[in-house]
Parts: C-alpha cells; structure tokens; sequence
C-alpha cells in the first residue's frame, strides 16, 4: 500500500514532491510533469515493477480537489500559455476555455484520470 498525503502539499509542484518521494524511493527519478507522473504510473522506476497490483491510498484527498481545483487549474494553463512554445497553445487555450465554461477537468480530476487509467492500480480517496 502506497499512501498519497494531501496535508504534504497544497500545489501541483507539491504533489510532484509528494508522488516522487513516495513512488520513486532511491532513485533519482523525479516527477515534473503530468507525462512524468503517467511514466512512473506504469512501475520499474522505483516501489514497483510493471503491472505489479497496486493500491494507492490518497489520504486528505479533499483537500487536494480544493488545492488543485479551478483556481490552480487557471493558473496552469494560463501559465503554459504565456509559456508559448513547445506546448500547443491553441489546445490549452481549448481547455482554459472549457474550465471556464464549467466543462473542463480542474488538475485535481486529470491526475485522478492518469491514475484510473492504470488497470493494475487500486485508487483509495480518503
């Protein structure tokens, strides 16, 4: 069992720390991106192999729906979009758009999803 703690974090780069220190122990692999956290997601980088079951529990999880909601969520995408290059401006112009619009995933859910989309992953919200 794997425990994400919310109370250890309170933004995107925190959680990065969080999932680093508790997935990738002794390596000096770290997660810096959405692409990243989905890579470690699939094992072999650090407390497990390859479709190796899984259950992750991600305790205080309310607080990190609120943490990385739409507010963080903005900043994000308008934060790549002043980026500009490499990142496809148009697309996350797109899905500022549809956030605002009350359509769109907030942080929070995308990172929900990337996890759900591992089979051999339980996903605990505590």
């Amino acid at each position: 069992m794997t425990v994400i703690n919310g109370s250890h974090f309170s933004n995107l780069e925190g959680f990065y720390e969080e999932v680093s220190k508790v997935l990738t122990k002794d390596t000096n692999w770290k997660v810096g991106t959405l692409d990243g956290f989905n890579d470690i997601l699939y094992g072999g980088f650090g407390i497990f192999e390859n479709y190796d079951e899984v259950e992750i529990i991600w305790k205080d999880s309310q607080k990190s729906k609120e943490d990385l909601g739409f507010k963080t969520t903005k900043e994000f995408y308008e934060n790549k979009i002043k980026q500009g290059k490499p990142f496809n401006v148009g697309l996350i112009q797109d899905k500022l758009n549809e956030l605002i619009d009350g359509k769109g995933q907030t942080l929070f859910d995308i990172l929900i999803e990337i996890i759900e989309e591992h089979k051999n992953i339980t996903l605990i919200l505590n």
